[in-house]
């Protein structure tokens, strides 16, 4: 699990921040991204940021570099060449091929609406039944690949969430690895992604906590190291949602750093750092000095608030 710690320094310890760029920074990732940058250079690391951005479809033209520009108006900076995961279709490719060769991904012809029909629902969304495991029927073309989870079990320990146990194939059933309208399945490709940049350490929302258990699974089949774990909660709005392009959370307004970072501050049980609006020199330096894992809090959620 990622350390707490300020003075137990571990120049092995790699983070990163990786937003999907469907839209501009909102105060939910900001959490997101200064939980891991604080929790990486409070351990003398690395922080890297990497663009999500494999699926061209929901990423939008200008916002990879509109995320950037706030992190760096924001004070942040990251320590090696930004990745796209545009880029990287060849390494996905080769991490399935790997898997198809020890027949451990399979093709599938059902709709999403012929699983659901016939699965129950499990904790993110229908349990594929295994329906295509021994082959497809005659006249069906494939739709996506999909892993077998064969009795698979992960158990790990986050960080902040505490225990987690999952049963894949009785939760999750055999998931996608690449998808029907033709992109790798993001399960796959941050999996080959965190391997390929030696990350030991991954803090992100606790909206991706139930797709761990898959990831770890992934990185055991294909023979990665896993990270440690550190889940932080995710900020949602008056009603329960999550902060998001489609529940219209509002852009990080960056043009007085210090009172936003100081609200994500106090989103993470952090005390805030008093200095000037715009002195985000003096808010890193004191920032990461008092930075303490143990003080996030121990939930899922917790609501947003209202920014200054």
């Amino acid at each position: 699990m990622a350390s707490s710690s300020t003075t137990a320094a571990s120049p092995a310890y790699r983070g990163r921040f990786a937003p999907s760029p469907t839209g501009p920074l909102h105060f939910g990732s900001l959490v997101t991204a200064v939980g891991s940058y604080l929790d990486a250079k409070a351990n003398r690391g690395i922080w890297l940021v990497r663009m999500e951005d494999h699926d061209q479809q929901r990423s939008v033209p200008g916002m990879a570099d509109a995320i950037l520009h706030t992190l760096e108006a924001l004070g942040m900076a990251w320590d090696e060449t930004v990745l796209y995961q545009s880029t990287r279709d060849e390494a996905y490719a080769a991490a399935l091929a790997k898997l198809k060769k020890r027949k451990l991904v399979y093709p599938c012809a059902c709709s999403r609406r012929e699983i659901a029909d016939s699965a129950v629902n499990g904790i993110d969304g229908p349990v594929y039944t295994g329906t295509c495991r021994k082959g497809l029927l005659a006249g069906r073309a494939t739709r996506s690949e999909r892993v077998l989870t064969d009795g698979a079990r992960i158990e790990f320990k986050d960080a902040i969430q505490g225990k987690v146990s999952h049963n894949i194939e009785r939760q999750i059933g055999d998931f996608v690895v690449k998808r029907a309208d033709g992109p790798y399945a993001y399960q796959l490709a941050v999996v080959v992604d965190d391997a390929m940049q030696g990350i030991t350490d991954v803090v992100r929302g606790a909206d991706l906590l139930d797709s761990t258990p898959r990831q770890i699974y992934l990185q055991q089949l294909l023979g990665y190291a896993t990270p440690r774990y550190a889940h932080l909660p995710v900020a949602v709005n008056v009603i329960g949602e999550k902060l998001s392009k489609q529940t219209l959370a509002a852009p990080i307004d960056a043009a007085t750093p210090v009172p936003v970072l100081n609200a994500a501050l106090a989103f993470l049980g952090q005390d805030s750092i008093e200095c000037g609006p715009q002195d985000t020199a003096s808010f890193w330096k004191r920032a990461i000095a008092g930075w303490r894992l143990a003080r996030v809090p121990h939930s899922r959620t917790v609501p947003a608030p209202a920014l200054p």
